[in-house]
């Protein structure tokens, strides 16, 4: 099989997957990114096996088996030498990647299943061929395995915890209902980001965000010194609850949203805006109160209803004054989880209509999964001082 930038997959194989099902998916998966491999030191060498061209830059000496644990399970893959030692494939990662995204197909296949056909069509679509609804069950039966895993897997400390929802809509007893999607990720002290866990429940309710919070410290979450998120009323209650004597910051995006409701007129928006904005980017806390308080005299006459409104609830998003400078902009607003939402709905509008929570949570931990990989293998998102931690 030669390289020609798309790879044409054996005739051979693509049968046995279609006899024998995903067993095969490891072995598809390592030709591959094996073919690939091998095209990708020939490209280096500058010359085709037992060439002699005076572009060649080194030589071709053999391969060493590398042993990869994928949600696939083990794969032995032949990693190309040189003799110099300097050629290293990048096709491998590559294809590593392709096997999370295939991993990905799989949960959106099965949600998707709701109807044969359109299983038949992403898997046509993902090696040529179609199987059978038993060997799809039997894939996703492993991916639940995985995904469950994930969900369940240990935390530990974190000091800044952001939380969020989002809704899709989910078939129950024969309704169609909007279920909220509860997630949380968390900053750890190396600076690294991580989803923290991910809950489907039809509600925002009290109820529902404390048994998620409360999943949470089960799984060892600790050293939380600073919450991020909306001022939802069940989430308030289940915070306080479940993690009362750690300091709160409402998003302040959600803030600056939330008061336009008290412009009395459109003209009035952008001013507002801008007075907001100077709060929040202030360089201290005494600083954002004295413009807080200029803002309030400023709007007493002409916007009462917004003065009121500013004195009582800006101050909610100012707790990060509390916290080192250089973190403020990345922990100031539940921003993070709105990107990772719009990920999320990104894959699950192709869905519409979700058969049950079941479902619905399989693609959303899914796609979590593989966000929280990308993150850990990432760049730091910011920096601890660990001897001089948040107040």
């Amino acid at each position: 099989m030669t390289y020609q930038g798309d790879f044409t997959l054996p005739t051979e194989l693509l049968e046995q997957i279609a006899t024998q099902g995903f067993d095969k998916v490891p072995e598809l998966i390592r030709i591959v990114v094996n073919a690939a491999m091998q095209a990708e030191r020939q490209q280096y060498l500058g010359a085709a096996p037992y060439q002699r061209t005076p572009e060649r830059q080194d030589q071709a000496n053999g391969y060493k088996p590398k042993t990869v644990k994928t949600r696939l399970g083990e794969i032995t893959f032949d990693v190309p030498q040189v003799r110099t030692g300097g050629f290293y494939p990048d096709a491998l990662e590559k294809g590593l990647r392709s096997e999370r995204a295939l991993t990905m197909t799989l949960a959106e296949m099965y949600i998707q299943g709701v109807s044969t056909r359109k299983v038949t069509a992403i898997l046509e679509q993902l090696c040529g061929t179609s199987v059978s609804s038993t060997q799809v069950s039997k894939a996703i039966a492993l991916l639940d395995e995985t995904l469950e895993a994930w969900r369940q897997r240990p935390l530990g400390e974190c000091p800044y915890l952001i939380l969020d929802a989002r809704y899709e809509k989910v078939r129950q007893d024969g309704q169609v209902r909007d279920a909220a999607i509860l997630m949380a990720s968390g900053i750890d002290w190396k600076g690294k980001r991580h989803l923290l866990g991910v809950s489907v429940s039809l509600g925002e309710h009290e109820i529902h965000w404390r048994i998620f919070l409360e999943g949470l410290v089960a799984r060892g979450l600790r050293g939380v010194q600073l919450i991020t998120s909306d001022d939802h009323q069940g989430l308030k209650a289940a915070r306080l609850a479940v993690f009362g004597g750690v300091p709160w910051q409402r998003c302040q995006f959600h803030l600056q949203q939330n008061a336009s409701a008290y412009v009395p007129r459109r003209a009035m928006l952008s001013e507002v805006a801008v007075d907001i904005r100077a709060i929040f980017n202030a360089p201290d806390r005494s600083s954002a109160e004295t413009f807080l308080e200029k803002a309030i005299q400023k709007y007493e006459k002409t916007a009462s209803k917004l003065a009121s409104w500013l004195e009582a609830n800006i101050p909610e998003g100012l707790t990060i004054f509390a916290f080192p400078a250089a973190h403020r902009r990345l922990i100031r607003t539940t921003n993070g989880l709105e990107r990772i939402s719009r990920e999320v709905h990104r894959r699950t509008r192709v869905v519409g209509i979700f058969p049950n929570e079941a479902a619905c949570l399989r693609l959303v931990s899914a796609v979590l999964m593989e966000i929280d990989d990308a993150w850990q293998s990432g760049r730091v998102y910011l920096t601890f001082e660990r001897e001089d931690p948040p107040l």
